[in-house]
Parts: structure tokens; sequence; C-alpha cells
């Protein structure tokens, strides 16, 4: 894998670790339900979801 890809997967990583962080994930706590969900856990899945895709399609189109 070139450095390049690296260093995305890396700000993925830092992107994430903000994402996830006490601060960001409470402004998310409130009592709106999307689908019967609770708003925290409906943003923690998404990201979560979202991450997983961007992560395989970084590592599927460049992994050389």
């Amino acid at each position: 894998m070139k450095k390049r890809h690296e260093q995305k997967l890396v700000i993925l990583s830092v992107g994430l670790l903000i994402a996830f962080s006490i601060p960001v994930s409470l402004l998310f706590n409130s009592e709106r339900e999307i689908f019967g969900y609770p708003m925290i856990l409906v943003y923690l899945f998404a990201v979560w979801m979202i991450s997983i895709i961007i992560s395989f399609v970084i590592v599927k189109k460049y992994d050389e």
C-alpha cells in the first residue's frame, strides 16, 4: 500500500477519534428519536457504518 493511502487511513482514524469523543457525541444526546431510536444511537451507528465503507473503499481501491 502506498504512503498516501496509509495517510488517508490515518486521517480517517483521527476523524473517528474526534467524532466518537464525548463532547461531540453529547451534541446528539437529545430526546428526539429517528424511527424509534434515540438520536445518539443513530449518530454512533451512522458514523461507524460510514467509516467502515470509507475504509473498505480505500483498502479495496488502492490495495496494490
